[in-house]
């Protein structure tokens, strides 16, 4: 039997324990009864699973150890921040005691060192907890690295710069199952398609946050990422991919929705306003219908939350200064009702679309 990624052992570790609660129900209703033979032997069948997951790849048996898990992925987390902190604080306490090459050395060393240590780490820690830490290092001091050799050589600061970091945290990401890095790595390359969409618009690349429609390039590559680029062995990364994309497109139509003066459009203020806040609401609602025809809940969650934005900020436009708060409230309120009513109809017509449970 080929042993599975930690992801996918988990994933089969919840499955097991959801069976095993179902299949109490079941004997218990009168509706399914094993044999004592049938039983023990999926019990026994189990339970080999479950030992063998748990030696070999440190996986959560059960929902005790998936609180201490946990904690123990907020204490990497914070970890990887403080000794990143260190890194950061220590290079800066001796660096004026160096000399060019020996700072230069320095640098290539720290980050050729700390790559090698995370892989050392990933090679006997099963858990990985403690890889996340080291990895976070590794990106912290490749950061430094190039921040701190642009200045030694008095480089014009650039976006360039952004392309190695995007690219470091994608292989740390990709290689250590990482999705905090990939996050990170996300990020940057946000940032430099966006600085670059500011170029070539005419501004500085340091401005480009001046003109929130720089970011629309940028969402539209990240959100068909997940659908030419397969995930199967990184459970959680293409949801990371759509949440992104996600954000860096309705963050800015929201912008520009109430501050219509940061669009290129040479348009009244108001009706490139209008234009965005009509794209807010379409948008939002058009992510929430494809997200439940594909089954991708964070798509949902997240198009539900922007049109609930799109929906209040223009209430609070109409009527904020004329009616008494208590009433602007309960509308508020009753739109939120309205709106759950509406999300359960569309959850119902997508059952019954796509076979009810069967699908």
């Amino acid at each position: 039997m080929t042993m599975p990624t930690r992801t996918a052992a988990q994933e089969r570790a919840d499955e097991i324990q959801i069976f095993r609660r179902e299949l109490d129900r079941l004997e218990h209703d009168g509706i399914l009864a094993l044999t004592e033979a049938q039983h023990q032997a999926v019990d026994e069948h189990h339970d080999s699973l479950l030992t063998q997951y748990t030696q070999t790849l440190d996986i959560d048996p059960n929902l005790h150890s998936k609180q201490l898990s946990l904690g123990m992925r907020i204490a990497s987390f914070l970890g990887a921040l403080a000794l990143a902190a260190s890194v950061f604080f220590l290079f800066y306490q001796f660096w004026g005691m160096l000399s060019t090459a020996m700072q230069v050395s320095v640098l290539l060393l720290a980050s050729l060192s700390t790559f090698a240590v995370t892989v050392l780490i990933q090679s006997k820690d099963s858990s990985g907890y403690f890889t996340k830490l080291a990895a976070m290092v590794a990106f912290a001091c490749f950061v430094l690295n190039i921040a701190m050799l642009g200045q030694i050589f008095n480089i014009t600061p650039s976006d360039k710069a952004l392309i190695p970091w995007a690219a470091f945290a994608f292989i740390l990401a990709y290689n250590f199952d990482l999705r905090l890095l990939l996050a990170a790595g996300i990020i940057c390359l946000i940032a430099f398609v966006s600085a670059r969409t500011g170029t070539w618009g005419g501004m500085y690349w340091l401005d480009f946050g001046e003109r929130p429609e720089n970011f629309f390039p940028a969402a539209v590559a990240l959100f068909f990422v997940p659908q030419f680029v397969q995930h199967r062995r990184f459970t959680g990364f293409a949801s990371i991919y759509r949440v992104f994309a996600l954000l860096t497109f309705f963050l800015p139509v929201l912008v520009l929705g109430n501050w219509g003066e940061a669009s290129y459009f040479n348009l009244d203020r108001k009706v490139i306003e209008d234009c965005y806040q009509v794209l807010g609401f379409v948008g939002s609602a058009g992510i929430i219908w494809l997200g439940s025809r594909r089954n991708w809940s964070e798509t949902v969650n997240t198009g539900v939350t922007f049109f609930v934005i799109f929906l209040y900020t223009k209430f609070f436009d109409w009527w904020w200064d004329i009616m008494p708060k208590y009433l602007f409230f309960m509308v508020l309120g009753l739109s939120a009702v309205l709106l759950l009513f509406a999300l359960r109809r569309m959850r119902t017509a997508t059952l019954k679309l796509l076979g009810g449970n069967k699908s």
